[in-house]
């Protein structure tokens, strides 16, 4: 099949495949006309880049799976390099996670001191004379 075709096929452009083909991931085959030709391995191929990349991982991540299916494994992700880059993202993802958990702990702590201040300000303003609360974007008393 023609680059038209497989970039149709694998829902992606002929730009993709052509800079795929120049990080060495997508052979680079040509028929006598010099016209790129690819056959369904390269379509799998393709579609186990798309796959992992809708995952989040990296072009260069991609390329031990690619590795993987041009040896001639079914799965892509049957040999040993494979099951190391997803060790490496699910410690990646670890990482994040725990990041982001202490980046919601941060937050929650401010959003409680946000409110008791409030509510500190609204008792004041109960009481006569107290001061009236005003808003911190800018808004006038409430």
């Amino acid at each position: 099949m023609r680059i038209g075709e497989l970039a149709a096929r694998a829902g992606t452009t002929t730009r993709t495949l052509r800079y795929y083909e120049s990080r060495g991931l997508l052979p680079a085959r040509r028929d006598v006309n010099g016209h790129r030709t690819y056959d369904e391995s390269d379509l799998r191929l393709l579609r186990q880049i798309r796959t992992l990349q809708d995952f989040g991982f990296g072009l260069e991540e991609t390329r031990p799976f690619v590795e993987c299916l041009r040896a001639g494994h079914p799965e892509g992700d049957s040999c040993p390099a494979s099951l190391q880059v997803y060790r490496r993202k699910l410690d990646e993802l670890d990482a994040l996670i725990a990041e982001l958990g202490a980046v919601r702990e941060q937050v929650g702590r401010q959003l409680a001191r946000a409110e008791a201040a409030r509510a500190a300000l609204a008792a004041d303003a109960a009481v006569p004379g107290g001061p009236e609360p005003e808003c911190e974007l800018g808004g006038g008393p409430r």
